[in-house]
């Protein structure tokens, strides 16, 4: 390991905490895919870099909210948390076990091992697209009690008993638990969804855009069931969103990422209030005030461009092409998350006044 990943993992959040209290320890993880290129008659493979180097430590019972543009890396890096894509490098180490090293290779192809099979139990995601990720063709008791026949939790009746209490716990009305997901709304199918994540007991519960598919009304009803359920169970959450208004009402802690990589990461009011990364002020200054007097007086920090292509990131500061403040260093000279006051940055300018 570099130097420079060695500084990033000192620097990070809750690095200086105890290991007893942390759930969720992510050190310099990186995912890759190979894609064909667009050019014509060029076949060469070209490796996107979709995660690059990503570092936190997250406490039992606490959110780490993960902001950032679509096409950042947020996703990707929660599925290579629970080990749905394999890393390319790095570490995920949950409740002190090492999860990268749980894989296997079987006829020639990497397979979960039989360790990482049994963890599946204490870690769950609830997916961003509701209806996508519910089978239509069965009924949402048969849903919701899959996790529990697969762990064999139970007899017929325990499991059934078991559906009916999660359906009330969701605010699901349990008569309707005889009908299929395109009989519900939205909002009642990503309940449904919640409950099935919550059907094992998990203690980690990745929450992949769970409210972005939902019209607005229903979006403020799914964050105040997450936000309860999290106080009643005692979970921890990893939160993906890229609205900063719900990310701030849900989490202690918030990293913001651009092209794979945290650019800023520290507690949530500290974040929402004092940005020091560009790019974070940009993120914050794009929500509206719902005070025409303010919205008018507010200064904002304009970007310039598009985001950068991941087959091809710029050299130095992936975000120096469109940052109003980057100098000559910038351009040559990649950045470490380092500590900075109170939080930690990836931005060489971020010390000065």
């Amino acid at each position: 390991m570099t130097d420079a990943r060695a500084s990033a993992e000192a620097s990070t959040p809750g690095s200086a905490n105890g290991a007893a209290d942390s759930l969720l320890d992510v050190r310099d993880l990186a995912v890759t895919f190979n894609v064909k290129s667009q050019k014509l008659f060029d076949r060469r493979k070209l490796e996107l870099h979709a995660v690059d180097g990503v570092n936190f430590r997250l406490a039992r019972g606490k959110t780490l909210g993960l902001v950032g543009e679509s096409g950042c890396g947020k996703s990707t890096t929660g599925r290579a948390i629970l080990q749905f894509l394999e890393p390319r490098r790095g570490s995920v180490k949950f409740d002190g076990i090492e999860l990268t090293s749980l894989w296997r290779t079987r006829f020639g192809a990497r397979a979960w091992g039989r360790e990482l099979r049994e963890l599946r139990s204490r870690m769950q995601m609830i997916f961003q697209d509701p209806y996508g990720s519910l089978n239509p063709r069965m009924t949402v008791e048969d849903i919701v009690a899959e996790p529990l026949r697969t762990f064999r939790v139970g007899d017929s009746a325990a499991i059934k008993k078991q559906v009916i209490e999660l359906l009330i716990r969701v605010g699901m009305d349990p008569r309707y638990r005889a009908r299929y997901p395109h009989e519900f709304s939205g909002g009642q199918r990503q309940r449904v969804g919640i409950a099935r994540a919550l059907a094992l007991r998990p203690e980690l519960v990745i929450c992949d855009e769970p409210i972005s598919a939902l019209d607005v009304s229903i979006q403020a009803q799914i964050l105040n069931l997450l936000i309860e359920l999290k106080r009643e169970l005692g979970l921890t959450y990893v939160f993906i969103a890229h609205d900063l208004a719900a990310v701030r009402q849900i989490s202690d802690q918030i990293a913001v990422m651009y092209l794979g990589e945290i650019v800023e990461i520290g507690e949530r009011d500290l974040i929402c209030d004092r940005p020091l990364h560009p790019y974070t002020k940009s993120l914050i200054q794009a929500v509206p005030v719902p005070d025409p007097v303010r919205e008018r007086a507010r200064v904002r920090l304009p970007l310039r461009g598009e985001v950068p292509s991941p087959l091809a990131p710029p050299s130095g500061c992936h975000f120096h092409p469109r940052c109003p403040i980057a100098i000559e260093r910038c351009k040559v000279e990649r950045p470490i998350l380092r500590q900075v006051g109170d939080r930690d940055v990836a931005c060489h300018r971020a010390g000065e006044a």
